[in-house]
């Protein structure tokens, strides 16, 4: 079996505009007191969504950025090592973006390539 998909992003210039939206659209609500690295969001500005309580389905996610981020929406899929996998997408022709990069204060790794179309694919592992 293949490696699961784990987070969803969305990225904008207002990230609180952004939330806003979200949480009027599917009633969703964000803690923004967790940090993630400086190249996903603005610190202070990323806000988490759990996964839908009711019925415990969906993955988590969440809705941040600020000024200097570009807007996108992305989905992280959960690898063992995110340095290895960025590079085994390259080795594909896919082309590195971001990382590794460290969430401040977590055990985890981050890191963005664009796959043969250009788009945009989040890995995520422990540090």
């Amino acid at each position: 079996m293949g490696y699961p998909v784990v987070h969803f992003e969305i990225i904008g210039k207002d990230a609180g505009k952004l939330r806003s939206y979200y949480g009027d659209l599917f009633g969703w609500e964000f803690d923004t007191s967790g940090s993630v690295a400086d190249t996903v969001s603005e610190p202070g500005n990323y806000g988490f969504v759990e996964p839908n309580t009711d019925g415990g389905t969906g993955i988590p996610g969440g809705v941040g950025g600020g000024p200097d981020y570009e807007s996108q929406a992305l989905f992280y899929v959960g690898v063992p090592d995110v340095e290895a996998a960025l590079q085994r997408a390259e080795t594909l022709g896919g082309t590195r973006r971001m990382g590794p990069a460290r969430a401040p204060g977590r055990d985890l790794v981050v890191g963005h390539f664009t796959d043969l179309e250009g788009n945009l694919i989040g890995v995520a592992g422990p540090a």
